[in-house]
């Protein structure tokens, strides 16, 4: 073998190593800063350092790429935290399809902690309480090694992670509902609002129910954070009456992990909707509509699988699907 094959077999190698652990750093990026697309921008700085250091220097190959991308991370976040303040209205993650077959990543690590309502959760934490808490609680990483990552001390990182619990567990969901109840409130909030309801949609709203509405000044939205079941009714019919006219194609999806709705028009996504359900109510709607974070949703499905664009005829298909599950 000549020292030209030998070189090209070690490059190909480093490069499987890095695939290997693409799935974890694209999990770790994406709920450090909350966008795909910044997550892959993340991913890919990460590689060209991977590349450009000597592997002699390296004594275990995913701990080093997974201290890169926390750190990556982290200063996005800092530097992320002034062009939020000057973010038009409200601020939500960027929407992600979780179906199997729809990972931009080729096998993301999903559950509870890609939620939207978990994401926007952690935006209450200082991006190196974030870093630490998700490598803790989500992926089980011991103190020694988190330490690593973020140039600690074992010591400051049990501080901080139980500052960051603090932030957390008082407003985390305590009581988890399946995916067959929480597909039943989604065909009926759809239905709800289809028909006009107002009492069917107080029937299944939480009393500090919360809607989230996310247009980056780019597309209507709310400004504010509405709270309560009366008010949040009154703004969901009035939202659907307003753009009700607009010729709608609907498409199911498992939207950070949960049931959700994508709603395209002119054959482009036009919105993501997920409900955060618990205890049997609707505690949150999230509802993204900045087409800029709507890029990396899937195509709409084919003429053949149209969900109709009345929503009542959506709630039936959502009834019938968790029937047949």
């Amino acid at each position: 073998m000549t020292s030209a094959d030998s070189s090209t077999s070690a490059d190909l190698s480093w490069l499987r190593t890095f695939n290997e652990s693409r799935s974890l750093l694209f999990s770790i990026a994406y709920r450090m800063v909350g966008s795909v697309a910044d997550a892959e921008d993340i991913i890919q700085d990460a590689f060209i350092r991977w590349q450009q250091t000597s592997r002699t220097d390296i004594r275990s190959p995913k701990a080093f790429l997974v201290t890169i991308v926390t750190r990556l991370s982290i200063n996005h976040l800092r530097s992320a935290r002034s062009q939020r303040e000057q973010y038009v209205g409200q601020w939500l993650p960027e929407p992600i399809v979780t179906d199997p077959g729809a990972d931009p990543s080729g096998s993301f690590q999903s559950g509870e902690s890609v939620s939207m309502a978990f994401l926007v959760l952690l935006e209450r934490l200082t991006p190196v309480e974030r870093a630490v808490f998700l490598l803790r609680e989500v992926f089980e990483y011991e103190y020694t090694e988190i330490a690593e990552a973020i140039g600690r001390t074992e010591a400051n990182c049990r501080q901080i992670l139980r500052r960051a619990k603090e932030h957390v567990h008082a407003a985390r969901t305590r009581f988890k509902t399946s995916d067959r109840e929480h597909r039943d409130l989604l065909a009926q909030f759809v239905q709800a609002t289809a028909e006009g309801d107002m009492d069917g949609l107080l029937a299944l709203l939480a009393n500090d129910v919360v809607l989230h509405t996310d247009g980056g000044g780019k597309a209507p939205a709310l400004p504010n954070l509405i709270h309560g079941a009366t008010n949040v009714s009154r703004a969901v019919l009035g939202a659907s009456k307003k753009f009700g006219r607009l010729s709608r194609v609907m498409r199911l999806a498992q939207i950070n992990g949960e049931p959700g709705l994508v709603t395209y028009v002119d054959g482009r996504p036009h919105s993501a909707l997920v409900l955060h359900v618990a205890e049997g109510r609707v505690k949150g709607i999230y509802i993204v509509i900045n087409p800029a974070k709507l890029t990396h949703l899937p195509p709409p499905p084919p003429p053949s699988s149209h969900l109709s664009q009345n929503r009542t005829a959506v709630g039936l298909h959502l009834r019938e699907e968790r029937d047949e599950g």
